[in-house]
């Protein structure tokens, strides 16, 4: 794999120029999960990146990094206090979404940007305005990461991984600031809501946690949704279709018709914003005999979670009475639950990312996940984990973008945040 050769603001400071060429390398290393593979990780090829991570940490002082069997990479900044502190883990994920191309990245950046259109070479198509992307308008002055046009950036979450390697280079060296010990953790298979499957606690042997996979400079987010996925299965009658009448009954029809009725606003994730919930079917296969659809079930009540699955059936159940002869299944997995009903046990992480932000010369922004982090599910076994910005913003799309001055914004953070445990503890 040939790796760009950066060129950079002159105006950026050492770290920011740092953390921008570890963005632009780790892009190009393909690490698309499949939600469909039954593999654990999902492709083989997310450990390709992790691999170099290891040496990378390995090359800056971090002795103790490695890989397991499962892609997981772990590694320890050791403490430099005499005092007995929470152990902190940084966590950020290396794999990109199925949702959009991850192949052959071709990471621009663009220079103290200045509010102009951004037309990818690629694609010129794909034109990246302050219009449509209203955050971009804010970054007048930074220096703005984007693909080609043809592919994702996969800025989420290769930001927050960029921002953790150079995190550890930093308190490595930088002996004064003060910190007790610092668990390093990259997961794979976040965005196909396996991070932590395989993860072994032990192993992370951590006290509270921080994944670094939000949007813009001031984020912190406590509140995730709660998440289910349901699959609706419509079985039909097959017939010769020449000798069909009154005998056959399409289940692609009967399908179709169970679409059409779902509500056109309100219910859906683009007419949806803020705390409300949402269903969102994704994925569909049929034939006259089957056919079948899967959803997403997102609320941040996670009662409401079965309010919308009753949804679903009520309509299934109206759409066989239009279908004499059809009949309907389903199935659901829990896959996480909001995070907020673990952190709101352990306040003080959140206050503490609110005073290091403070003292980092960051506005804290308090706001909701609407999605969820590797965070959601490690709070709930045992690692409480808001989450904290990284720049990365239009995500999973060909328009995905990251400022460098909001990666080193959550470098300036994360410092403070380790610091103000030490002085606390």
């Amino acid at each position: 794999m040939l790796f760009h050769t950066l060129r950079v603001n002159i105006m950026m400071t050492e770290k920011a120029k740092k953390v921008a060429d570890r963005l632009m390398r780790y892009v190009q290393i393909d690490t698309q999960s499949d939600p469909y593979s039954d593999t654990f990780p999902s492709t083989a090829k997310q450990k390709d990146l992790s691999k170099i991570l290891v040496e990378e940490l390995l090359a800056i002082g971090v002795s103790d990094a490695y890989m397991d069997e499962w892609g997981y990479v772990f590694g320890t900044v050791p403490s430099n206090t005499d005092k007995d502190i929470e152990t902190i883990c940084f966590c950020s994920h290396v794999d990109t979404a199925p949702d959009c191309s991850g192949t052959d990245v071709k990471p621009i950046i663009h220079e103290n940007y200045q509010g102009q259109d951004l037309v990818l070479p690629d694609d010129t198509t794909q034109v990246i305005t302050t219009e449509q992307h209203k955050y971009l308008a804010d970054r007048i002055g930074d220096d703005i990461i984007t693909a080609s046009g043809t592919t994702l950036l996969g800025a989420d979450d290769k930001a927050g991984v960029a921002i953790i390697m150079q995190l550890a280079e930093e308190l490595i060296n930088t002996p004064s600031v003060k910190h007790g010990d610092i668990r390093i953790l990259f997961t794979p298979d976040e965005e196909v809501g396996r991070g932590v499957d395989k993860l072994d606690m032990k192993k992370l042997n951590a006290d509270v946690g921080y994944t670094l996979d939000g949007g813009v400079r001031g984020s912190l987010e406590g509140d995730t949704f709660s998440a289910n996925s349901m699959t609706v299965t419509f079985h039909g009658i097959s017939a010769h279709p020449g000798y069909a009448k009154g005998k056959m009954v399409n289940a692609v029809k009967v399908m179709g018709h169970f679409l059409g009725s779902l509500p056109p606003i309100g219910f859906s994730p683009e007419t949806t914003s803020g705390a409300e919930g949402f269903i969102h079917p994704y994925n569909l296969k049929g034939q006259l005999e089957n056919a079948s659809v899967d959803f997403l079930i997102r609320d941040f009540d996670t009662a409401n979670l079965e309010k919308h699955q009753q949804v679903l059936k009520d309509l299934a159940e109206a759409t066989l009475k239009q279908y004499p002869g059809a009949r309907y299944e389903t199935t659901v997995k829990e896959q996480y639950r909001n995070m907020r009903e673990m952190l709101d046990k352990f306040p003080h992480i959140e206050a503490n990312a609110v005073e290091a932000m403070q003292r980092a010369g960051v506005e804290p922004k308090q706001a909701l996940v609407r999605g969820g982090t590797d965070g959601s599910r490690l709070s709930f076994i045992g690692l409480p984990c808001p989450n904290i910005f990284t720049g990365e913003m239009a995500i999973h799309g060909k328009h995905e973008y990251c400022s460098v001055q909001d990666m080193e914004a959550a470098i300036d953070t994360c410092i403070e945040i380790v610091q103000v445990y030490e002085e606390k503890g």
